[in-house]
């Protein structure tokens, strides 16, 4: 029932529905799941006399004379009232809302909410929300405040949720067994949904928050792990073990790996030899040298008879492994054939490409989501890398490795992410961890600034580039949003590119662009032909440009920490001093705690074990990352408990029960294979 097409429901219909397409809700299912990204507390009214600038409030008012009404411009008219509660006055200010000036009475009590301006001793409120007390749905309540699409309001989601649920409520069935609900202290499902989108206190909010964090968890632990006790269980791997062509290469390098690079090889090289397919993640900080260990582990692959692929999540990054590839392979004079394979690859040379590879006769294929589609055929496929492995899923990795049997599958990572949580997010996958970066590689120095010090930063940023450096300016947006406060990219080439530094050549980058055109602007900044770069945080990996010493961050308090240190990776790539200036428009303490731990640390895994005291786990629980939503997860985890408790109450599960049988599990089952798309990659 819950499959129910969201656009038959009460008060949506087909051009609503649309705009609830967009925010990935097609469904009752996918609505009921469409967590409150925050909630405003309405429950207590203020007094006038009370009231600090800045602060968001509900007042209980009396309109003191009739309102006034007058057209500021062709589009816009502004109506203003005075109101009071008895101990002070307060000024509002309505926005093309005619309708007002005949509706608000001087013989009834409203509640306005909204937030409080005071200029010059007076207290304003601009567009206030405000309803008449005898008739009041908000005031008294916590409400839900919803991530929104364009033409698409707060009120109206909140609308149709309470619709869903009035419908629905009763259809809704629980996922997790009656026995686990009771051992944990959680509640029924349809409970938990309701008192997450409508809380009607912290604690009834706080169990049902856990029930849903727990049960997201359960499925995808369960799903995980039983997918690596099927590849553990598989006698059909394949034995690689001939490291002649990659020894060669460690003895033709210019520089001498670390004691980590050197640990994660030997681990690579006893899982490949094994007769069961090794399913390995590495991690390691930015320039802590994984590629290397990749290529090392393509060519035991290549010398042992088998053929290799990379896959990278974009196009930039793809193709720089492959010419870092053939880069060291020429270094190393080693014969063999690589080629590289894209959406964009002119249709001849693919069809040459995949002819060859089905040939045999292409020994490493580099490429990005490509290299998945159904004609992609290898010959004899041993071993399976895919880079920046948040970017894709479990799925998609699934379906690389079934081009062969059962090759051996590398997973690389510069995400740091704290242990505990790697274990939960690639519970299918033994981890390896680079814990040390090469010898003199410099710091980066990074400083938090506040709005009104960006010009300050745009002339160091001009003396930085006139000593012949370069530098990245990364926006939040491409667009200027109307919602959104934000800096976007398009705004910010336009504006520097006329004003601060009109005199030296910028380039623009953003995720929409072509391809073609994306290589070019990365092409133009590498050859130094591009002085600046504005771009959003497509450039967050897969650029490696040397001469590039400046990071700014532009709105950097809405970004994750681990975005951050990420993109701050792209800089201290040369011999030069580089610098990260993050720009907090946030006066939160908490924001400011958070930019206080890039300026302390440079170390990636002290900077995500930081960031999940402050914040919890959810930001590491990437979107695409397994299927669920980031409403799903991201919104609702914040206890490292409920982590730990979910993965040893998954080993438990499935050491009793690794079929899930029985009717207890019946839904718990359903929503595990819905989630990984496929019965047969995890239950038997």
């Amino acid at each position: 029932m819950l499959d129910f097409d969201v656009k038959f429901l009460k008060g949506v219909g087909p051009n609503r529905a649309l705009k609830l397409n967009r925010l990935g809700v097609y469904t009752v299912e996918d609505l009921l799941n469409y967590f409150p990204v925050k909630y405003e507390d309405r429950r207590v009214v203020k007094k006038i006399n009370e009231l600090k600038d800045e602060k968001k409030v509900l007042l209980k008012i009396k309109i003191c004379d009739y309102p006034k009404k007058a057209r500021i411009k062709k589009n816009m008219t502004i109506i203003k009232a005075l109101a009071t509660d008895g101990t002070g006055f307060i000024h509002l200010t309505f926005f093309n809302q005619d309708h007002l000036i005949n509706n608000l009475s001087l013989s009834e009590f409203y509640y306005i909410f909204g937030v409080v301006k005071s200029n010059y001793g007076k207290f304003e409120m601009i567009n206030p929300e405000i309803e008449l007390v005898a008739n009041a749905t908000k005031a008294g309540r916590i409400m839900p405040i919803y991530s929104l699409t364009y033409n698409l309001t707060n009120n109206e989601i909140t609308k149709i949720v309470k619709v869903a649920l009035e419908y629905y409520f009763e259809k809704i069935d629980s996922i997790i067994p009656e026995y686990i609900r009771k051992d944990y202290n959680l509640i029924l499902r349809k409970d938990a949904i309701r008192y997450l989108h409508f809380p009607t206190n912290g604690k009834k909010y706080t169990i049902a928050k856990k029930t849903i964090a727990f049960e997201k968890l359960l499925i995808m632990q369960i799903g995980l792990l039983s997918i690596k006790s099927k590849l553990v269980a598989s006698l059909d791997g394949i034995q690689i073990k001939n490291a002649k062509l990659a020894d060669m290469l460690l003895n033709s390098l210019p520089f001498k790996l670390t004691d980590a690079q050197y640990r994660v090889i030997n681990e690579i090289k006893c899982d490949m030899a094994k007769s069961k397919p090794m399913n390995r993640l590495v991690q390691g900080d930015v320039g802590s040298g994984k590629t290397i260990i990749a290529i090392y582990a393509m060519l035991i692959a290549v010398k042992s008879g088998f053929q290799s692929s990379m896959m990278a999540p974009t196009e930039i990054l793809a193709m720089q492994h492959y010419d870092t590839i053939k880069e060291y392979v020429k270094l190393s004079n080693i014969e063999i054939n690589i080629e590289f394979l894209s959406g964009s690859t002119k249709t001849k040379q693919k069809n040459d490409i995949l002819n060859k590879l089905r040939n045999g006769e292409i020994d490493i294929l580099i490429g990005t989501h490509a290299l998945i589609e159904d004609n992609v055929e290898f010959n004899n496929i041993g071993l399976v890398v895919t880079d920046e492995q948040h970017r894709f899923g479990v799925r998609q990795r699934a379906l690389l490795s079934n081009k062969g049997m059962n090759p051996d599958i590398l997973v690389m990572t510069a995400t740091p992410i704290p242990r505990t949580l790697a274990l939960m997010l690639y519970g299918d996958l033994d981890i390896s961890i680079i814990d040390e970066l090469p010898p003199g590689r410099q710091k980066i120095k990074t400083y938090v600034v506040k709005e009104n010090q960006k010009i300050e930063m745009y002339n160091f940023i001009d003396e930085k580039v006139r000593e012949g450096n370069q530098a990245y300016i990364v926006a939040p947006l491409v667009d200027e949003s109307d919602n959104l406060e934000l800096d976007s990219a398009r705004e910010i080439y336009e504006e520097l590119a006329t004003t601060y530094f009109s005199k030296y050549k910028l380039g623009i980058l953003y995720g929409s662009m072509k391809n073609s055109e994306k290589e070019r602007v990365i092409n133009d900044f590498y050859k130094g032909e591009i002085n600046i770069l504005v771009s959003t945080t497509v450039i967050e990996v897969g650029v490696n440009v040397p001469n590039a010493v400046i990071m700014m961050i532009l709105n950097a308090e809405r970004f994750g920490l681990a975005q951050l240190h990420q993109l701050r990776g792209r800089v201290g790539r040369g011999k030069t001093q580089s610098y990260c200036i993050l720009v907090n428009e946030s006066k939160s303490k908490k924001s400011k705690d958070r930019m206080n731990i890039l300026v302390k640390t440079n170390d990636g895994f002290l900077v995500s074990e930081e960031d999940l005291k402050i914040r919890g786990p959810g930001d590491f629980f990437g979107t695409a990352q397994h299927g669920l939503s980031k409403y799903d997860v991201q919104n609702i985890i914040n206890d490292i408990d409920v982590v730990q408790d979910v993965s040893i109450l998954s080993k438990k599960i499935l050491s009793e029960n690794p079929n899930l049988d029985g009717a207890e599990y019946i839904n718990l089952k359903k929503h595990i294979i819905n989630l990984f798309k496929d019965e047969n990659i995890i239950f038997n």
